[in-house]
């Protein structure tokens, strides 16, 4: 009894045990120890994607995936923080949900902070728009990004509107890809409906340094190299404010 009564009174007098408890359920809900609100030790917030990217229909359980619903909200406290100076988006996704993938990626262009991306592993398909989304983006050397046209999985219905919607949402993804980055959309095209690169399909799997030669990605770093680009901008804009005022 007496036992019970001092683990009862050491976990109540416990200060960090509200912390521990909201940190174990940032890792189970979000994949990740932080969130934005919580960020005081740093000013620089890091969001990661990985997995596939899950949209409008729930992913089975034992899919690896990043949930648009979690990340759009902490996108949303990113930019009202003003403890956070910069954000550095990790990506090693497969790709997934067209419309959430396309969601984020225009939030993350939209942010008023500076923003870094490194794709690690890969940043596949709908990953792609998302890795070009920020005001510049890494690569490293293995990793790989896969470019193929817009698939749809299920029943279609095979009438002239539905192919029309695909060519339209396709050509979302194309506007988007050349606008945020350096290559133009004939060669982005080139690459999306090359046949024999990928088995059975078409498209292409471009390399780390191939993405940064077609001007798909602007450089091959690490997280190092990454991290050094971003604390350069956010001291070049807090310099721009300096001088605005």
């Amino acid at each position: 009894m007496e036992k019970e009564r001092y683990i009862a009174f050491e976990s109540e007098s416990d200060p960090n045990r509200e912390k521990n408890e909201q940190v174990a359920e940032n890792i189970q809900q979000l994949g990740q120890t932080n969130v934005p609100q919580m960020t005081q030790d740093t000013n620089i917030h890091c969001l990661t994607i990985v997995g596939q990217i899950e949209g409008h229909i729930q992913l089975p359980p034992q899919n690896k995936a990043t949930k648009y619903e979690h990340v759009i909200p902490q996108i949303v406290a990113i930019e009202q923080n003003p403890n956070i100076e910069g954000l550095l988006v990790v990506l090693n996704t497969v790709g997934g949900d067209v419309e959430a993938g396309l969601a984020i990626a225009e939030m993350l262009a939209s942010l008023s902070k500076p923003t870094v991306s490194i794709v690690l592993g890969g940043g596949h398909s709908i990953g792609v728009p998302i890795a070009v989304s920020c005001h510049y983006s890494f690569i490293t050397e293995t990793a790989t990004m896969t470019i193929h046209p817009i698939r749809l999985t299920g029943l279609v219905i095979g009438v002239p509107q539905t192919f029309e919607y695909l060519d339209k949402m396709q050509e979302r993804v194309v506007r988007f890809v050349t606008k945020h980055s350096k290559i133009t959309e004939e060669k982005f095209k080139e690459l999306m409906f090359s046949k024999g690169n990928l088995t059975r399909d078409i498209g292409t799997n471009v390399v780390g340094p191939d993405a940064v030669q077609y001007g798909l990605i602007d450089e091959v770093g690490g997280v190092a190299q990454a991290m050094k680009k971003l604390r350069e901008m956010i001291d070049a804009k807090k310099s721009e404010g300096t001088m605005l005022q």
